[in-house]
This record gives C-alpha cells, sequence and structure tokens, in this order.
C-alpha cells in the first residue's frame, strides 16, 4: 500500500479518517489526518482511464477536458436556476458517453451534439444559450428554427403524456 504524504508539513504518511465514493462512484474520496501535525486533508482516487483525444475543426488534437467543458456549460446556465451539483452531473454523463464510446480519438462536434442531447432535459433556456454558441446562428432566422424545433418537442412530449 502506497503511503499518502500530508498536504502541509510534507510528513511521509498520513492516515485515514473516513472513505466514500464520489462523482457517482467513479471516485474514492478520503478524508486523512497526518499523525505529525494534525492537520486534515482531502485526497480523491480515480481510476486511471485511457486518455480520449479531442479532434478539432483545425485537425489539431488535444486531450479531453472536463474543466473546458464545466466551463462552457457553466456559461450557458448563468444567472438559471440549475445547481451546481446537477452542472456537474451533466458534466460526468457526457465524460461516461464519450468513455463508453471506447474510441482513442473523438471529434468536437460529438461532445457538442451530446451536450445538444442532454441540455433540453436540464434547462431549456441554457440550451438556447449553447445552441447559440455552438451552432454559430447566423441570423435571427435561424435563431427562430432552433427555438420552434424546440417549441414543438415540447408540445408533442406533452401530447404524449396525456
Amino acid at each position: 500500500m502506497r503511503k499518502v504524504r500530508c498536504a502541509f508539513c510534507g510528513f511521509g504518511d498520513s492516515r485515514v479518517i473516513d472513505s466514500r465514493a464520489a462523482e457517482d462512484g467513479s471516485a474514492i474520496k478520503r478524508r486523512r489526518e497526518c499523525p505529525a501535525c494534525n492537520r486534515r486533508f482531502t485526497t480523491f482516487e480515480r481510476l486511471e482511464e485511457t486518455p480520449v483525444l479531442i479532434v478539432k475543426k483545425d485537425g489539431r488534437r488535444e486531450q479531453f477536458d472536463r474543466n473546458k467543458l464545466l466551463g462552457g456549460l457553466l456559461k450557458a446556465f448563468e444567472k438559471r436556476p440549475t445547481s451546481m451539483e446537477r452542472i456537474q452531473s451533466l458534466v460526468e454523463l457526457i465524460e461516461r458517453e464519450l468513455r463508453a464510446s471506447g474510441d482513442a480519438e473523438v471529434p468536437s462536434e460529438k461532445i457538442g451534439e451530446l451536450v445538444m442531447q442532454h441540455l433540453p432535459e436540464v434547462d431549456q433556456v441554457a440550451y438556447v444559450r449553447f445552441a447559440s454558441v455552438y451552432r454559430q446562428f447566423g441570423d435571427l432566422n435561424n435563431f427562430m428554427q432552433e427555438l420552434q424545433r424546440i417549441m414543438a418537442s415540447q408540445k408533442s412530449g406533452e401530447e404524449a403524456k396525456k
């Protein structure tokens, strides 16, 4: 078993006080205490996964960064009544779907499409905000077409519930 160095004083070992699942069970959160300085700190243990490379429109490749996805979603959800926990679970869902595909390289468009697929279920205003950037609406007509599509799908969903 590997020893974990204290985050504060650098002592070569620490003891686990509490362990629990985090991030939908994909990580373990551990509270630790240093026997030398008695300070407590938190560590996360994650399964090391094969990196997923994102292929940009211009052909560049970069490693998938969940923080970039989170940042984009935070802009879409700005001033919306959606909890940070719900936004983070959306990021985790999209990341899980990307990794489940088994592809080592994924076009950036696939991430955008996954976001577009899941956002309407969470917040339609955030969906329209994200869509306006992702789809790069050139004019008001494109924007209105997207709104009409959302309203039509919402209406058909309501009729199916009846």
